[in-house]
């Protein structure tokens, strides 16, 4: 079941997938589209899952789902993992890779590997108060608090000195 993800609970799960790249005004509306129709029919176990999304800074997908109704399971899971592999092959976008940094540069948001953000750390081209999109955080609350940080309040400061 769809719901706004501005009213999902804050201890509800997220899962943040962040694109090599930046959408298209006309790719953030099919993307949309898409989302609205898997999530509306998300399931587990034959039981709806209430779940939202937002689509942040055109680089960003946000899924968050309220585990207080139903939890996911490792089908749902599976299913939306292809989901997301779909709109990967589709657009031609990386979305599934873990080992990127997204960060700000002003209003630009730039993406690096992390070896790249780690060389740049060194150079002293990033500091502890550039700002890091923390894709690790696990819940509503923590995306709203903790995921747009000074990267000296993330995993990314064992690359500061």
């Amino acid at each position: 079941m769809l719901v706004d993800f501005n009213t999902l609970p804050e201890e509800s799960r997220v899962w943040i997938y962040q694109a090599n790249r930046s959408f298209t005004e006309q790719e953030i509306e099919e993307i949309s589209n898409k989302l609205n129709i898997f999530l509306e029919n998300w399931a587990a176990h034959g039981s709806d899952l209430q779940a939202g999304y937002k689509i942040v800074y055109k680089r960003f997908i946000v899924i968050g789902l309220n585990q207080n109704k139903n939890n996911a399971t490792g089908c749902s899971i599976d299913a939306s993992v292809h989901f997301i592999q779909g709109l990967e092959k589709e657009y031609n976008v990386d979305l599934m890779d873990k080992m990127n940094v997204s960060y700000k540069q002003g209003e630009f948001i730039a993406y690096k590997n992390l070896s790249d953000f780690r060389k740049m750390a060194k150079q002293k081209a990033v500091s502890k108060n550039t700002i890091v999109f923390n894709n690790l955080v696990n819940t509503v609350a923590e995306f709203k608090e903790n995921w747009e940080v000074p990267a000296s309040e993330s995993w990314h400061s064992r690359f500061l000195n």
